[in-house]
């Protein structure tokens, strides 16, 4: 078996994807188990080599979406990071340690994913701007606000993503990152249509203001 690895180890994705099969089957595992074992490393093994080789592609994401909602209203829902778990499907957990700073979690794939973020301008029912940081990707961006008529308003989603493990890189060779971001915000116009407007009185948003990373001013929730 040593003399297998270190072959296996040589060889190319083929060969330790074989090597992958020949171990699951030694651990006692069915045939059909291996088979996928195999398949499985077969296909890490291939992607490995071509990430491997070349940069990360930066992915520059930009979707709108119309909410039939006063402008405020939308915007301090925005702010409310603490409920997006219950109506975006990825968002696992969101937890906001400062007025600036928030530590996100999500599903990707079967796996899940934790970044911070740290947003660097604020200003109250006109844009929020942010940074990120993730052992496995991030996506800087901005988000701004504008009002239609007086109950339509227009959110318009920039992000720059910045892949980095396999499974984020994969993804942004169909350009999955947009077709999340724009799942994502039908969600929230749904939430803002459905619960929030039947309930705008009791909706706080956050309306303090941030400059350069720093609270410049740090209203309450209304």
């Amino acid at each position: 078996m040593r003399r297998l690895t270190a072959a296996a180890e040589r060889g190319g994705p083929l060969t330790r994807a074989a090597l992958a099969g020949v171990r699951a089957l030694a651990e006692g595992r069915s045939p059909f188990r291996a088979l996928l074992t195999a398949g499985w490393t077969a296909l890490k093994e291939t992607l490995a080599g071509i990430f491997g080789r070349r940069a990360p592609k930066i992915t520059s994401i930009a979707e709108q979406i119309d909410v039939g909602a006063p402008r405020r209203v939308v915007y301090d829902q925005w702010t409310r990071f603490q409920d997006y778990p219950a109506f975006m499907k990825k968002v696992v957990s969101v937890e906001q340690t400062a007025d600036e700073a928030l530590t996100w979690k999500a599903k990707i794939f079967w796996s899940s994913r934790t970044w911070e973020s740290t947003i660097v301008e604020q200003v109250p029912d006109t844009h929020i701007v942010w940074r990120s940081k993730g052992a496995k990707g991030h996506a800087d961006g901005t988000v701004s606000f504008h009002e239609l008529s007086p109950d339509l308003t227009r959110v318009l989603l920039v992000l720059e993503y910045h892949p980095r493990g396999l499974f984020e890189r994969t993804g942004n060779l169909w350009r999955a990152q947009g077709r999340r971001a724009r799942l994502e915000l039908k969600h929230f116009r749904r939430h803002v249509m459905t619960r929030t407007l039947t309930r705008a009185d009791d909706i706080g948003g956050w309306r303090g203001e941030i400059r350069g990373g720093e609270t410049v001013t740090a209203h309450g929730r209304r």
